[in-house]
């Protein structure tokens, strides 16, 4: 994750770990509400993120933009 504009809640990074994607969703209210295998499943509000956890190794651009745009976050 390299930077957080806090007011409009842009993310600048074009990759990031999915262990940094759980931090992140954590800052903003989510919860980890089970974990199955290699994924985290997040909840906030009654909505529902799956974020695959795999080590150190980058979430897919696709993947990643469909998560933050899950959480409203971009």
């Amino acid at each position: 994750m390299e930077s957080l504009d806090s007011t409009t809640y842009k993310v600048y990074s074009k990759t990031m770990s999915g262990k940094d994607c759980v931090k992140l969703l954590k800052k903003h209210g989510w919860t980890v509400s089970r974990i199955r295998g290699s994924h985290h499943v997040m909840l906030k509000d009654g909505c529902v993120i799956p974020v695959p956890v795999h080590g150190n190794a980058d979430l897919m651009p696709g993947t990643l933009h469909s998560i933050l745009k899950k959480a409203g976050l971009k």
